[in-house]
């Protein structure tokens, strides 16, 4: 079969390869109790706080000014990184694992909490957590599912935690 190519094989009646489209998981998958990892993690610079900061129009100085950072105390003189962005940031690392293409909406967002900060440089990562589950009152074919999000830093360091309530198509069969 010398100089015959992969779709000329299949063309010659080879069955078609196996075709896998990732998605997230449908609400029969959930398991409460269950930790999910993402990875890779997420390397946030100076560009990504400064972008989000001025796209979403928060002026804190903390998150901009460098002179004015190096004035304050607490944090070494180094500006923050935005907390929404790390918020949002650890949501997203979750949703090719967990969501995309299940999640009808987010129902809210509770207990949010940024014990450490994150700084340019810092890599972030994400892990979730499922709290529980429950079918749908109101949507037949979709439940409520709970999930609380941790981020850390390199070291290990949490830099967030929320909890976050979602509505998850189940699968049809």
């Amino acid at each position: 079969m010398t100089g015959v190519s992969e779709s000329d094989r299949q063309s010659e009646g080879s069955p078609q390869p196996r075709r896998v489209t990732q998605r997230g998981l449908w609400f029969d998958e959930f398991e409460v109790g269950t930790v999910y990892e993402h990875r890779p993690g997420r390397t946030v610079t100076e560009a990504d706080n400064v972008l989000f900061t001025t796209l979403t129009m928060n002026t804190q100085a903390l998150h901009l000014d460098a002179a004015y950072a190096a004035e304050q105390p607490g944090f070494g003189g180094e500006r923050l990184v935005n907390s929404m962005f790390t918020l949002s940031t650890i949501v997203g690392l979750s949703v090719s694992q967990l969501t995309q293409g299940t999640l009808v909406a987010n129902l809210g967002f509770s207990e949010i909490a940024f014990p450490a900060p994150l700084f340019h440089g810092d890599t972030l990562y994400a892990e979730t957590g499922c709290t529980g589950k429950r079918e749908s009152k109101s949507r037949p074919g979709e439940g409520v599912v709970s999930l609380r999000h941790i981020g850390k830093n390199q070291h290990g360091d949490v830099v967030a935690v929320a909890q976050r309530s979602t509505l998850v198509r189940k699968r049809v069969t």
